[in-house]
């Protein structure tokens, strides 16, 4: 659903929201390693979100990245989602048409906007401390650990 930098994304603003309400600023590689996504790529991703005012990047010796209380409380995963992928997950149509519309919709149509306007609620409501102190309080996690693998 959501593309590879998205998914990473997520991941990292949940990672340093986390770090952030602990009054801890975290740097690239520990956020790569806690996400499991590749350092460069993840740099990539961290100065989209920084652009986006989503985090806070901080340079030299003390640098590092973080989010203020008032990122952590008011973005959401929304705001993630379009500032790596753009709006099109909420706009575009379910088959890939460039003119699906409804007047002109696609076999879909109907079908995916209810599932495009039920996915758009539950991003724009759901918020990165949420997801933060869900991480925090052991009820989630970024990845898999390593007493269930297989």
């Amino acid at each position: 659903m959501f593309s590879k930098a998205c998914e990473y994304g997520i991941r990292a603003c949940i990672y340093i929201a986390g770090k952030s309400m602990e009054n801890e600023r975290t740097f690239l590689s520990d956020i790569a390693a806690e996400i499991d996504s590749p350092a460069a790529f993840t740099s990539k991703i961290l100065q989209t979100l920084s652009k986006a005012g989503i985090i806070t990047s901080l340079r030299g010796q003390r640098g590092g990245f973080m989010m203020n209380p008032a990122q952590i409380e008011d973005k959401n995963v929304a705001d993630i989602v379009k500032a790596i992928d753009g709006d099109s997950i909420f706009t575009s149509c379910g088959l890939g048409l460039k003119h699906c519309s409804p007047t002109q919709p696609c076999p879909v149509h109907d079908k995916f906007n209810d599932i495009r306007f039920n996915l758009k609620q539950v991003l724009d409501n759901t918020k990165i401390k949420e997801l933060a102190l869900g991480l925090k309080d052991g009820q989630t996690y970024l990845k898999r650990p390593a007493d269930i693998l297989p």
